[in-house]
């Protein structure tokens, strides 16, 4: 039997302690109504014996307190909410317990922020992670030594898992469930869960906002003009001529404050515009391909494609359901 131990952080989404609990006790019983024996003991683990979460609107009672779990085989990070630093000094006292049952052959999988406390046991140093999209550019100042993988839902190495933001963890719960038992009994529990089984992606749900949290003042001015004026064709060599910056310089200092190069920052800002257009106006695709500055069919289309994991066409039928003319 696979034991796992869902921990109840203070500060904590109590619906991502609840969720994964729901998900493995519910394959538990599939198991039963086959005739077979339960595969997963699950527990809700803690410091304390009773954890208040959402200003003390609910009261978690744990099944376990860390001192009393020698080895667990699954640790499951729910997300956090509120200021992140906050709720990592909050829940520091949990952390030698995630490394000691790590170092003892247990797993780790953090849901959505959850990432935050899971890097902060030095566990995910070197490799990648996933987390919420919204939470990608603060995520890498505070651990620019782990590898912050875009877009994606679900990451997993060397036992260590993450997923991508809010309800994305549910994939990551199937995910695991295919793991530890198999595909059959996890397309079981995606369709009781109505849950998309091949979403591996968060990309078309990301706004962009651009990383501003930075010092470089050139750059951000170079920011703001990109996004004011994303419907024309900027140079790089315009954006460092107008700043009195060599374009070497400029290019590795705006890499540098953004995470994104000069033209990829421009790719995003005038996709994220189409985007907003696709949403909310009955304009087809080529009249919005022209407001966003791209004039070639198939630039537009790769590009789309490749941030956000769809096509135009298929953008605007999944966020539009306004009739578009011909």
């Amino acid at each position: 039997m696979k034991h796992i131990s869902i921990l109840v952080p203070e500060t904590a989404v109590p619906a991502a302690i609840v969720d994964p609990r729901y998900m493995f006790t519910a394959v538990n019983q599939f198991l039963a109504a086959a005739g077979k024996a339960p595969l997963f003991n699950v527990q809700l683990v803690a410091l304390s014996k009773e954890v208040r979460l959402n200003d003390g609107l609910f009261a978690v009672h744990p099944d376990r307190l860390t001192t009393e779990i020698r080895k667990t085989d699954l640790i499951i990070i729910p997300a956090l909410s509120g200021d992140m630093k906050a709720a990592l000094e909050r829940n520091k006292g949990l952390l030698p317990w995630i490394v000691q049952q790590y170092r003892n052959g247990a797993e780790v999988a953090s849901l959505c922020v959850g990432a935050f406390l899971l890097a902060s046991t030095g566990l995910l140093s070197g490799k990648q992670c996933s987390t919420h999209w919204l939470f990608a550019n603060q995520f890498k100042a505070m651990f620019p030594d782990i590898e912050m993988v875009d877009g994606s839902i679900v990451t997993e190495e060397q036992g260590i898992y993450s997923s991508g933001g809010a309800s994305s963890y549910w994939n990551l719960l199937l995910y695991l469930v295919e793991k530890y038992t198999d595909r059959s009994m996890a397309i079981h529990a995606a369709k009781f869960f109505a849950i998309d089984i091949s979403r591996n992606t968060q990309s078309d749900f990301v706004m962009f906002q651009g990383q501003k949290e930075h010092d470089d003042e050139e750059v951000l001015r170079a920011q703001h003009f990109i996004e004011d004026n994303y419907q024309d064709k900027i140079s790089v060599d315009q954006l460092a001529g107008m700043y009195a910056i060599g374009r070497r310089s400029f290019e590795r200092r705006f890499k540098k404050a953004t995470n994104n190069t000069i033209v990829e920052y421009m790719q995003r800002v005038k996709i994220e515009a189409a985007k907003r257009s696709f949403e909310t106006s009955r304009k087809n695709i080529t009249e919005v391909m022209f407001d966003v500055g791209y004039t070639d069919t198939k630039a537009f289309r790769d590009v789309f494609k490749k941030i956000t994991g769809l096509t135009p066409i298929e953008y605007r039928n999944k966020y539009n359901k306004q009739p578009v003319p011909v």
